[in-house]
């Protein structure tokens, strides 16, 4: 589950997260749970979910050293049989104003349909043995992937956030000066109203 470290993304965390919810809901086995980012780590911890280990702090350039602790953690359980399977969760970036939530199996590899006919490679080593070479490095890039999406669809929404920010904030600022010179304006009529019923007063 890959969700920002940090707030002021608008509704991505939480978009994130309810898919999670109703994810985890429509499952029958117990869920355990590999968490990338603070909002994962405190959404596993509210919900009493079992955490096989937590990344924070990864950063917003992640290069492929800094996730690979991530993909490692993951084979290892799965190849444990400490789990059945793998889904991987983050943000999608889409476009600069939209970022979907998406939930996509990881693990176990759901095989293409096999042509009828293909050809019959030779593998050397044996089959199980070159798969057991490849599946380390099929999750590292799918974990990889799944990251820097996540941190796209992050800065994307912190930006579109901030922007939205700085409108409502001007709009705001706009409203109180206008409200300002009005009750101004209105001071000041009422002071000259006084002064001319005083002259007034004076002269009668």
């Amino acid at each position: 589950m890959i969700a920002p470290d940090r707030g002021l993304t608008g509704g991505l965390s939480a978009n994130i997260l309810r898919s999670v919810s109703d994810f985890i809901k429509s499952q029958s086995a117990p869920i355990k749970v590999v968490a990338v980012g603070k909002k994962s780590r405190d959404f596993a911890r509210r919900n009493d979910l079992e955490i096989i280990a937590e990344y924070t702090g990864i950063g917003d350039r992640p290069n492929p050293g800094d996730t690979l602790p991530v993909a490692g953690v993951i084979t290892e359980a799965f190849s444990n049989e400490m789990v059945d399977s793998f889904h991987i969760a983050y943000g999608q970036f889409v476009n600069t104003t939209l970022q979907r939530p998406v939930i996509e199996p990881l693990l176990p590899v759901i095989p293409s349909a096999v042509v009828g006919n293909s050809i019959g490679y030779i593998f050397e080593p044996n089959p199980a043995e070159v798969l057991g070479m490849l599946l380390p490095r099929y999750v590292e890039t799918l974990v990889h992937h799944a990251v820097l999406e996540g941190n796209a669809s992050e800065q994307s929404a912190r930006m579109v956030a901030m922007n939205q920010a700085t409108d409502n904030a001007s709009e705001m600022v706009g409203d109180l000066t206008l409200l300002m010179n009005k009750l101004r304006q209105e001071k000041i009529t009422t002071e000259l109203l006084d002064i001319v019923g005083g002259v007034a007063a004076l002269e009668s």
